[in-house]
């Protein structure tokens, strides 16, 4: 019974220590979140150097954040304005969130204390151009310069501390341009895409944009979240994104820039792939075939004894034939280059690949048509001229057919009368066209 005793005891000595390390864990995170025990809070904060990746973001670029699983960064575009951006900021306050904006020069000149609201919570601010043009992909390079330095002027400007400002910048609309991508990265700025918005710039629902933020996060499983904090259906979808965050174990990270004080996070190239290459998934991505450089000598060598394993004292068991080869000049003499040149265009040319084998076969084609024309207006010449010479022949006897024709009396050998003139009427005609028939008439008389 003692001994039961004393094990009852102990069990309850370890459940009372469980319970108590059950009830302080929540305790521990109330502590980073005051009065919001079941807040999403911030997991980590990434620091990175502009330079080293000047451009991320997956929707316009190769490189994105270096982020974990179910690791997601949330940014809001076009703000601070009031009516909708502190209630933003309300929100995520009460989560205990950071997160990244990018600030309108415009914006920032009508409300500089929203920017400094933004500071105060501890959020990144980078910016967004002054006026937000939808045309920076087609804009001349001084124009984008001075979209780009009045709205970092403006920017800094309503900032207690100048240089809270990150060296972050989102193009207007992500209309990106390599002449305002080189300009940036020239000054390190880095420059921001996303890796999947919720289309809140749109004239959707509030339920549709909190459906496209899951939906498009999790077919990508970690990112980049572009949020608009100027816009009313982003006040409403943005406490059920968060919520469903939570519910889905997803976790936020808030990006700070690297500073001689704060280094970067060490990271790997590899890691900021959005989905990085394992040892399972296979790459087919062979080298380049190299150029080959021939050599440029008129004579290669010859094959010696002992290329062919000969040892010097197996040579006289070798043939005749071969130790008098031997002997034989140590060089050959290089094949010129004519000997493999062959014309441009040929039908040799041609065949040799499968696509064009059909392009030779209609080239033969067309040379045997050809050659077949030329026959056939070479006999259809051949039998011109033979028609013509018997053409020939015959007009010549038609035409001494008339000398043997007996003429009638009172005319002449020309069809003519006695007295000089022609015969009239159709008896003449007759009598010149068809001088045979005149000469049957005579014998019938």
């Amino acid at each position: 019974m003692i001994g039961i005793s004393v094990v009852l005891r102990t069990r309850s000595w370890i459940v009372l220590c469980l319970g108590m390390l059950t009830v302080g864990a929540p305790a521990a995170f109330a502590a980073d979140c005051p009065g919001h025990p079941d807040a999403l809070g911030t997991s980590r904060t990434l620091v990175v150097d502009p330079r080293e990746h000047p451009l991320i973001g997956t929707m316009q670029y190769r490189e994105t954040l270096p982020l974990k699983d179910h690791e997601v960064v949330l940014t809001f575009d076009d703000g601070p304005l009031p009516k909708y951006s502190n209630q933003v900021l309300q929100i995520l306050a009460d989560e205990c969130i950071k997160a990244t904006f990018f600030i309108i020069g415009s914006q920032a000149k009508a409300n500089p204390e929203g920017v400094r609201k933004l500071v105060a919570a501890g959020h990144t601010v980078g910016t967004h151009s002054m006026d937000h043009p939808l045309t920076f992909d087609r804009m001349p390079i001084d124009k984008a310069e001075a979209e780009i330095n009045g709205g970092i002027a403006w920017t800094s400007a309503a900032m207690t501390d100048p240089s809270q400002l990150a060296p972050f910048f989102r193009i207007p609309g992500l209309m990106r341009a390599e002449g305002v991508e080189n300009y940036l990265i020239s000054r390190g700025i880095q420059v921001w895409s996303a890796d999947f918005p919720a289309d809140d710039w749109r004239h959707v629902s509030s339920d549709r944009v909190y459906q496209l933020a899951i939906q498009r996060l999790e077919a990508k499983g970690k990112g980049i979240l572009l949020l608009h904090d100027i816009q009313a259906r982003t006040v409403a979808a943005l406490p059920k994104i968060i919520r469903d965050l939570k519910a889905r174990g997803y976790r936020i990270v808030h990006v700070v820039p690297a500073t001689a004080e704060r280094p970067a996070t060490p990271t790997t190239t590899v890691e900021w792939l959005l989905h990085p290459p394992t040892e399972t998934t296979p790459i087919a991505r062979w080298p380049r075939v190299p150029n080959f450089v021939f050599t440029q000598t008129r004579a290669l060598p010859a094959p010696a004894l002992a290329d062919l394993n000969a040892l010097a004292e197996h040579q006289p068991l070798l043939p005749l034939r071969t130790m008098a080869q031997a002997n034989v000049a140590a060089t050959l003499p290089a094949p010129g280059r004519a000997l493999f040149a062959i014309p441009e265009g040929s039908v040799e040319v041609l065949l040799s690949t499968t696509l064009s084998r059909r392009a030779a076969t209609r080239l033969a084609m067309a040379a045997e048509a050809t050659r077949a024309a030329k026959d056939k207006a070479a006999h259809a010449k051949a039998a011109k001229g033979k028609a013509a010479k018997l053409q020939g022949r015959r007009t010549a006897h038609a035409a001494a057919a008339p000398d043997h024709v007996e003429q009638p009396k009172g005319t002449t050998a020309k069809g003519t009368t006695a007295t000089g003139t022609a015969p009239k009427g159709p008896a003449s005609r007759s009598a010149t066209t068809r001088p045979t028939r005149v000469a049957s008439l005579k014998k019938r008389a």
